[in-house]
């Protein structure tokens, strides 16, 4: 990628930055941590401390396209040194727009203070156990067989799975969830570029069955974690609508679940590229935690976030007029060599790896991040407890040097479509 012309590149279609957009950020962060890109006119934010300036700013920048950017585009012309009012009115008629990660305060406030209501730690804590029983069961359903595609057989079913039952999903139902979901799920949708790709989503789905839930639980208590969801109040004591409820819900697992997913997918590609890195980590559980931090900043599941800025304002010496797109782009800060040192190397003992932006800032910091770095935690656990060696398979991603990998299609996440895995069985840790 050294020889190309940057500006040439388009970020939101170029297939080349799939695979590899870490030079393609360099670049842009070394001319400029605030640099408008010529194709779709957004402003790029590549740099660690201005990016978090932007998440911090809600009184100036709008969420309402944070997960759409410059497409479809807003509803009118966004003209005039104010486009507050604009915003207002017309939000609604964008993509996602009753989806938290699109939302301003005070409506923003107000759902998350619903969601917060559920992930307490009593019931994180709950959770936790369920997930070491869970990834056994997982891993009893193909250990027998020394390999799996790790994205679909494992990752996907047990995210899916571990937030059915954060929120309450009676397990008798877990089958039936885990099969709509899987079918519906499309990759990456998310951050497509066309109308089509923006519809789709497994949100059709999400909301049809927890507002069964919750109409149930408010008509029959029935003193389980739904019915917490069904008679939760906002912050000033009202009663939410069943579709503010229903949002809350459908957001944790079309969110929570997607990025997870790919994080367990970086986490284990690292592992099985690295041997040493793989035994160091046997050898030494307690490195995990700061291990899967670096992941998530050397290979942040989330690209970056849109904001949308309501008046004039200046970010890092550039002045933005009202109406800017700007891209808050988590992968670039997180390798800003003015706050990470060798910010390309994975290294397992980095003192300030948990600073990373993989879970953004602010109040849209992600609610589901101690979730995601427990799942991650235990998946590889066990996985390690039940092998002595994991490997990349070559007859599915070719030999060490000149890998295959195919990543989701979008420029909201980053992740593996496929991850083929060989691994030796410890003994004893069979079906």
């Amino acid at each position: 990628m050294a020889t190309r012309n940057f500006d040439a590149i388009d970020f939101f279609r170029d297939e080349e930055l799939l695979r590899d957009p870490y030079a393609y950020f360099d670049v842009l962060r070394s001319e400029c941590p605030v640099r408008r890109e010529p194709h779709h006119g957004v402003v790029m934010i590549t740099g660690y401390d201005e990016a978090v300036d932007v998440y911090n700013d809600t009184e100036r920048f709008s969420s309402c396209t944070s997960v759409t950017g410059p497409f479809p585009g807003f509803p009118v012309p966004l003209e005039g040194s104010d486009v507050s009012e604009l915003i207002a009115k017309h939000r609604d008629e964008l993509p996602m727009s009753d989806q938290l990660p699109t939302m301003d305060p005070p409506m923003h406030t107000d759902h998350r203070a619903i969601l917060m209501r559920l992930i307490t730690p009593k019931r994180l804590k709950e959770n936790e156990d369920f997930m070491w029983r869970l990834a056994d069961r997982q891993l009893g359903s193909v250990i027998g067989r020394g390999e799996c595609e790790f994205i679909g057989e494992l990752a996907g079913p047990f995210t899916l799975l571990v937030i059915a039952d954060l929120l309450g999903v009676p397990e008798s139902d877990h089958a039936a969830f885990s099969d709509a979901l899987l079918r519906r799920s499309h990759g990456g949708g998310v951050g497509g570029t066309s109308e089509e790709t923006l519809a789709k989503s497994p949100l059709e789905y999400l909301y049809e069955k927890f507002t069964e839930y919750i109409e149930d639980r408010r008509r029959t208590p029935r003193g389980d974690v739904l019915t917490g969801l069904a008679e939760a109040k906002f912050p000033d004591g009202s009663t939410p609508d069943v579709l503010d409820a229903v949002r809350v819900a459908a957001n944790l697992f079309a969110a929570g679940q997607e990025t997870t997913v790919r994080l367990l997918g970086a986490a284990l590609l690292l592992i099985a590229e690295q041997p040493d890195l793989q035994r160091r980590l046997r050898a030494d559980r307690s490195l995990l935690p700061n291990f899967i931090e670096e992941t998530l900043r050397v290979e942040s599941p989330v690209r970056g976030d849109f904001r949308l800025s309501k008046v004039p304002v200046t970010v890092g010496g550039v002045d933005l007029p009202a109406g800017t797109t700007v891209m808050l782009l988590n992968a670039a800060g997180n390798r800003d060599p003015r706050q990470f040192d060798d910010p390309a190397h994975l290294d397992i003992e980095r003192p300030n790896a948990r600073h990373h932006l993989s879970f953004g800032r602010g109040v849209h910091t992600c609610p589901g991040a101690p979730l995601a770095r427990s799942e991650t935690r235990i998946l590889i656990e066990r996985l390690f407890d039940r092998t002595t060696e994991i490997r990349i398979s070559e007859r599915e991603h070719g030999p060490a040097g000149a890998r295959r990998y195919e990543y989701i299609p979008t420029f909201i996440l980053r992740g593996l479509t496929r991850l083929h895995l060989e691994f030796t069985v410890a003994e004893g840790g069979g079906p």
